[in-house]
């Protein structure tokens, strides 16, 4: 069993720069698994956003965040983080960290989830 805890959600202004943090509690079985941060806003179906390999030799993002998002993580700290910049309206979300044996984007495939934090651009 993996335990996922993110932080670093909030309110900020378009343009702005948020840092979403997820913690694993297991440490050798969470820092084999991909990793990865989905959203999901009011209305619509959770979503993909980016997913990374055990060893991060392998990211992806969605496209509609490329260039603004980033994704890390540090195995040593069984950490992995969501840089977000350039914030925009449609950006606003509850974003759910995720982990699983194998990296794809599908949400289905994920085994385990944070609760996720609420990420909030106003217009």
């Amino acid at each position: 069993q993996v335990h996922l805890v993110e932080s670093g959600g909030g309110l900020v202004q378009a343009g702005g720069s948020l840092r979403l943090s997820c913690a694993a509690s297991s440490g050798r079985t969470s820092s084999t698994y991909a990793m990865g941060w989905f959203r999901q806003a009011p209305g619509k179906e959770r979503e993909f956003v980016a997913v990374m390999d055990w060893n991060g030799d392998n990211t992806y993002y969605t496209d509609s965040v490329k260039g603004r998002f980033t994704i890390s993580r540090d195995n040593a700290k069984n950490t992995v983080y969501l840089d977000m910049n350039s914030l925009k309206l449609e950006d606003t979300a509850v974003y759910y960290c995720a982990a699983g044996p194998i990296l794809v984007v599908t949400p289905h495939e994920y085994l385990y989830w944070g609760k996720g934090p609420q990420v909030a651009v106003p217009s």
